[in-house]
């Protein structure tokens, strides 16, 4: 099993289907989690499911409150924070020439310069500890692309180059920055599609079957431990087979 004990976490988009299931496996690792998100009763079950997690309110397209909040994070970690993993994120989906701006510029906005304001900040108490490791969630689609999500793929496609130049910039001061690229990931989303659309895209993947969050958690988990310590720069692919890099 691996041991995640005692080391400061935080961890954003809590309160989805993967962040619950990343926040289960960090806290059955021994870690000490803060745990952020912006729904107030999804935030109460965490706090009443696990009475060690901290949690903290945060709207991620507030960009002018994200130094404050983490410092805010800072002061709940005693000033010790390990691992970042960045997993808020939304979709707001539509084909390309119906796109509105404000689509584009919330969805950016939030996945990718949200992301990219909190690991600037984050990575400067890291830098006072002399070590960390940030951990970006993508997705396949920010590789392959998509029908109706230009948005969403450019984000995710934005956060693997940015990850990458992070760790070009940080990898001297002992910090790590990963991504981690989920595919098809069993949700309430998922669930929604119909049975002869889910056996066709079961049919592009490899191992003809969707994903479980534990599989994207258990990738975490390996990030966030000593064990990835030389590994830096890199997405790890969690999609089954479906898209090859």
């Amino acid at each position: 099993m691996i041991n995640l004990e005692n080391l400061n976490i935080i961890l954003t988009g809590a309160t989805g289907a993967i962040g619950g299931s990343i926040l289960d496996k960090l806290v059955s690792a021994g870690s000490n989690v803060l745990a952020t998100g912006s729904n107030d009763e999804k935030l109460k079950k965490i706090q009443e499911k696990y009475n060690n997690v901290k949690i903290l309110k945060f709207d991620m397209s507030d960009h002018k409150r994200v130094e404050k909040f983490t410092d805010e994070c800072c002061n709940l970690l005693l000033n010790k924070i390990d691992v970042l993993i960045n997993n808020a994120g939304i979709t707001q989906d539509n084909l390309s020439i119906r796109m509105k701006e404000d689509e584009w510029k919330k969805v950016i906005d939030i996945n990718l310069t949200s992301t990219f304001l909190i690991s600037k900040n984050i990575i400067k108490k890291m830098l006072k500890n002399k070590k960390g490791k940030i951990i970006n969630i993508t997705s396949v689609v920010g590789h392959s692309g998509n029908i109706g999500q230009a948005n969403y793929a450019a984000s995710k496609a934005g956060l693997v180059a940015m990850s990458k130049s992070l760790a070009l910039e940080y990898g001297k001061k002992s910090i790590t920055i990963n991504c981690v690229s989920p595919g098809f990931i069993m949700s309430k989303m998922t669930d929604k599609i119909s049975d002869e659309h889910t056996e066709l895209l079961k049919s592009r993947i490899s191992l003809n079957k969707f994903g479980h969050p534990e599989d994207v958690a258990n990738t975490i988990a390996f990030l966030s431990s000593d064990l990835s310590d030389y590994i830096t720069g890199e997405t790890i692919h969690v999609n089954g087979g479906m898209y090859f890099s």
